[in-house]
């Protein structure tokens, strides 16, 4: 089998690499390094690049998904089995200074991609790496519940003449989280949110349009101990890092209640695995660590300083980032119920202990 990664230096692309080397395929890289243009020396992923060049059934093309005649190219050439595209400018806040950048790597580099698939390998599997950002800020007009350390969903309202709590009738939410049927227009999503918007929905169409095997992964908060977190991506992977070498962290607004679900990135991976032996046309799924992995911004330095000792340094700024999820945790009924074999195996004490026990080395 052969499997095309782009952004292969990168969290979820070189855990897919790897993954898919250890077991003896053919992998093909696409990844020009734009993260360290992007966030500086912190973001630099050619250490991952180099690791991956080690293997001899891996081939490395620096080259940029915006570039549509090297991209078809490059598929032609190689005709994969697979594509799984993670390559993307990821930042809420770096997308408002770089407008055309942004756009023209998260939409217009995804259809290339899309484009060139359905002429030269219409019948490979194509994973899009979208995210929960598409929802916009839709999310923060759900009811919810201050409490001393988290936000949470309040799904029930009081009846007014009996008493009894009934179920909120909003689409798209669940006690468990949000799901697929969550509207994604009609609300603020930062330009990063809207070139992914684009992105989202075009892979959707190459899927249901032209019959394409075509996966939409939404997802939350991907992380593990290969993430090159830094201050404006990579909450998880950042935070810790702050913590463990002393260095101030700013929290943003909403009390640092603000609550994120985790997904360890094997997770990830073998949730792409499930999608490809049984891939379907078109569809779309929110891939996250669930209610059970998710934590506040409060609760994840209490968790780190029980697990290393280290106390945070922080300040707080009131202004939120634009855009940014007061609370969000993900339903994966859905992807569950099409590939009930899969299951989260790792709980987000396990993810922030490796991501300690990985800087330490």
């Amino acid at each position: 089998m052969i499997v095309l990664v782009t952004g292969s230096g990168g969290l979820i692309g070189s855990e897919a690499a790897f993954h898919w080397l250890k077991l003896g395929h053919e992998v093909c890289g696409i990844d020009n390094n734009m993260r360290k243009e992007f966030f500086g020396e912190k973001g630099d992923t050619s250490s991952v690049v180099e690791k991956l060049n080690s293997f001899v059934n891996y081939t490395h093309w620096k080259n940029d998904i915006r570039d549509r005649e090297v991209i078809d190219r490059i598929i032609s050439d190689i005709k994969p089995d697979v594509i799984i595209h993670t390559a993307a400018q990821p930042s809420h806040d770096k997308a408002a200074s770089i407008p055309f950048e942004d756009f023209d790597t998260n939409a217009v580099g995804t259809l290339n991609l899309l484009e060139a698939a359905r002429r030269h390998t219409p019948d490979v599997v194509f994973i899009h790496v979208s995210t929960n950002k598409v929802y916009g800020d839709g999310p923060n007009r759900v009811p919810m519940i201050e409490g001393e350390k988290r936000f949470e969903l309040d799904l029930f309202e009081d009846e007014e003449y009996t008493g009894i709590k009934t179920q909120w009738k909003i689409e798209g939410v669940t006690g468990t989280g949000f799901k697929e049927t969550f509207p994604i227009d009609n609300c603020l999503h930062s330009l990063f949110g809207a070139s992914k918007v684009a992105a989202d929905i075009m892979a959707q169409e190459y899927g249901k349009y032209f019959g394409m095997n075509v996966g939409v992964f939404r997802g939350g908060c991907l992380t593990g101990p290969q993430h090159a977190g830094v201050e404006l991506h990579g909450f998880l992977s950042y935070i810790v890092k702050c913590a463990l070498n002393e260095t101030p962290y700013t929290i943003f607004g909403y009390k640092g209640k603000q609550v994120r679900d985790q997904i360890h990135s094997a997770d990830v991976i073998s949730a792409f695995e499930h999608f490809i032996a049984r891939p379907r046309q078109g569809e779309v799924y929110n891939l996250g660590g669930g209610k059970y992995n998710s934590a506040s911004v409060l609760e994840v330095i209490e968790l780190i300083e029980k697990l290393s000792g280290k106390r945070l340094n922080y300040t707080y700024d009131e202004q939120n980032r634009i855009g940014d999820h007061i609370c969000y945790y993900t339903d994966m009924t859905k992807f569950k119920t099409h590939y009930p074999e899969w299951k989260i195996t790792r709980s987000l004490e396990e993810i922030i202990r490796e991501m300690i026990e990985n800087e330490h080395d």
